[in-house]
């Protein structure tokens, strides 16, 4: 028995030897690794970027005509990548002031005067919210150990907003010069010195789009069996077609679609989805209709960091359909004034300005316009939109006068109205509501308004629906009752009385 213990013992002492020196190998192993082949990023950076998920300004190198070293492409793009993400963590740190991440991207001496500004901003309570937009890069220099590269960095885009005792005491957007030194430690390129050279405010004029050519009478669209979801393993151009050609019997001749920036990939725009709506054109010219394409739609956030992404978004889809013969124009936002009170009025306005600039610096002969919800905020933007669009839901005894105020407040600017619209539903969550007859009988009124005032519509919608995503309207059934009962068609494919007044032929 005291032999067998024994064994036991022993074995239980080999085995843990064992397992020791398989540990001792396996951590002088990962050490060896990591001194051979450099610390990964990863687990250096503590702000844990992605840049290409989280900050994507514009950079357009200029040819490679450098002293020193000829340059690869890898290298080129370590450097860029690197330089970037060095002005990413720099935004950051004056947003937060906090240090993290700095010196991972900048010299012992450079980061010196980033720790001074942060401590400085700390100390008044002062915070920074930026961006860059555009960079134009020419490389000068890249030495022949390929240790140092020299960077004249032009035309730099760069938004700001100061923020004192979380106050906003200024805004700018300024287009400047840069000349930066970059130094290769521990693999990775670090800012040595960043110094701006010129600056200046940076206001950006585009040539004014003609909107003599526009006679808009159109609807808001979405199939009856995915409205919200339209682009997906669900999208049928067959049915598209189809709906396209009542639209067109009707005496229409626009349709006003919705981009949805979540669902179409952020920054990264899925390709399967944008052939779907290059599809949706496609069919649109076929059936002698015109798009309003509609961008941003349940987009809410606005923060400055995320502007690049918005950028390289909306600059995919406006360069991808730019040149399409059925499109009329670019609608930037849905509603956007809806997001005033929860996100900030300033945040809205000055992202709107953005896209703005974008689509236009993109596609310089198709119109812009904005959805505004009605038609107390359509005068905001109104020289930077080329046509006035707002959205009416209110009581139509109203309309007539209030179209009267906004071309006095707009004398210069087409106006659209561009949804409105009546529920027929009066079922138990609204046994009082409006019934078929009454949804025509505001149709038949809508489009007498409209004629003597010679404006130009969207009405809201096509078709009745069976379900409504709760994102939409909320998840109230009363509302999200209504919000089914839209339509000039019902459930079932007929066609309501209000069908009568879908236009004014």
């Amino acid at each position: 028995m005291v032999s067998r213990n024994k064994n036991i013992v022993r074995v239980i002492l080999i085995a843990s030897y064992i397992m020791i020196i398989a540990l001792i190998v396996s951590g002088i192993s990962a050490l060896f690794g990591y001194l051979n082949t450099g610390a990964d990023r990863s687990t250096m950076l503590h702000t844990e970027i992605k840049k290409i998920e989280q900050y994507a300004p514009k950079v357009i190198w200029a040819p490679l005509q450098n002293e020193g070293r000829p340059i690869d492409d890898q290298n080129l793009n370590a450097i860029e990548n690197d330089y970037l993400d060095a002005w990413y963590v720099k935004h950051i740190s004056y947003k937060t002031n906090n240090t993290a991440g700095i010196k991972d991207y900048y010299t012992d001496s450079a980061r010196l005067n980033l720790y001074d500004m942060i401590a400085l901003n700390t100390d008044q309570n002062i915070t920074v919210e930026s961006t860059t937009l555009e960079h134009h890069p020419t490389l000068e220099f890249f030495s022949e150990d390929g240790q140092l590269a020299v960077i004249t960095d032009r035309d730099v885009v760069e938004y700001k907003r100061l923020f004192q005792d979380e106050k906003m005491v200024l805004e700018s957007t300024e287009i400047s010069t840069y000349k930066i030194v970059l130094l290769l430690e521990d693999g990775f390129w670090r800012i040595r010195h960043l110094v701006k050279t010129t600056t200046e405010d940076h206001n950006r004029e585009h040539k004014p789009i003609s909107t003599a050519h526009l006679n808009i009478k159109g609807i808001n669209y979405y199939p009856q069996a995915t409205p919200w979801n339209m682009f997906g393993d669900t999208f049928s151009k067959d049915t598209i077609a189809k709906d396209f050609k009542i639209i067109k019997d009707a005496g229409l001749n626009t349709v006003r679609v919705f981009v949805q920036y979540d669902d179409f990939g952020k920054a990264n725009v899925d390709n399967a989805k944008l052939d779907q709506l290059k599809e949706t054109l496609d069919a649109a010219e076929i059936a002698q209709l015109d798009v309003i394409v509609t961008l941003f739609d349940f987009y809410g956030n606005y923060d400055v960091l995320d502007w690049t992404l918005n950028s390289r978004h909306a600059e995919t889809i406006v360069n991808t359909l730019k040149n399409h013969r059925a499109l009329v124009a670019w609608d930037i936002k849905n509603e956007p004034n809806l997001d005033f009170e929860s996100r900030g009025q300033t945040n809205v306005m000055a992202w709107l300005h953005t896209m703005i600039d974008l689509v236009k610096s993109v596609d310089d002969k198709h119109p812009v316009t904005i959805g505004w919800s009605n038609t107390q905020s359509a005068a905001l933007l109104k020289d930077k939109v080329d046509f006035v669009s707002f959205h009416y839901y209110e009581d139509l005894e109203d309309l007539d006068t209030s179209i009267k105020k906004l071309k006095e407040t707009i004398p210069d600017k087409a106006l659209v109205m561009g949804e409105f619209g009546e529920a027929s539903y009066n079922g138990f969550w609204n046994p009082f509501g409006n019934d078929q007859d009454d949804q025509a009988d505001y149709h038949k009124k809508a489009q007498d308004i409209i004629a003597a005032n010679n404006l130009q519509y969207v009405s809201w919608t096509l078709y009745d629906f069976t379900e409504i995503p709760k994102e939409v309207v909320g998840g109230l059934p009363w509302r999200k009752n209504a919000q089914k009962k839209f339509g000039f068609i019902d459930k079932k494919g007929a066609k309501k009385e209000s069908f009568k007044y879908i236009s004014k032929q």
